[in-house]
């Protein structure tokens, strides 16, 4: 009986790293910005933000290897700083937010880069098109404690799309040549992760 209360104290033991390695984080929406460009006219750029999403995050210990990402995305939080551009936005001649409430990122696989920046492959799903797209991250950042005892780490991110590739097709050609809103969306990802 002795030996065996033993023999489990010693599997504790060799169990408690690898459980305290494991860590899961939330997506802080106050402190967090997922913003979008893309080229109005071909003479200038329009971004905007959605104002609404959530996600989680885990990774084992330090390998950011195992590092796996997911967030969701409300279409409707669409914002552009202009009502009626957003509320065409909003419209099936873009995100069609009525048929497609959410657009979602699962991220797949990561590879290190250079020092601390990672690529992060993972299904983009917009419109309810999921293609497979690359995020080029900075960080993880290390993990710090705020005033208040919470634990938090932070990533940026960027990626561009060809917005075609999501059935997102409208358009108008110009009487000079090029077409009123370009193909390639670039994305900006900043996000700050609140341990669980």
């Amino acid at each position: 009986m002795k030996r065996s209360i033993i023999v489990l104290l010693v599997c504790l033991a060799i169990g408690m790293p690898l459980i305290a390695g494991a860590a899961t984080y939330q997506l802080d929406t106050d402190h967090s910005s997922i913003q979008f460009k893309v080229r109005h006219l071909t003479v200038s750029n329009v971004t905007g933000t959605f104002n609404k999403m959530k996600g989680s995050a885990s990774v084992e210990g330090e390998d950011l290897a195992t590092l796996k990402v997911e967030v969701i995305i409300d279409a409707a939080s669409v914002d552009t700083g202009h009502q009626k551009r957003d509320e065409h936005i909003r419209t099936a001649d873009f995100l069609d937010v009525a048929k497609y409430p959410t657009i979602t990122f699962v991220s797949k696989k990561v590879v290190k880069a250079d020092p601390g920046k990672l690529r992060i492959t993972g299904d983009l799903t917009l419109h309810g098109v999921t293609r497979e797209i690359t995020v080029d991250l900075e960080g993880p950042t290390p993990e710090i404690k705020d005033p208040w005892g919470n634990f938090r780490r932070g990533t940026t991110g960027t990626a561009k799309i060809d917005r075609r590739d999501f059935g997102i097709t409208w358009n108008k050609a110009l009487d000079t040549g090029g077409l009123v809103v370009g193909n390639e969306v670039g994305i900006q990802v900043d996000i700050e992760w609140v341990r669980k």
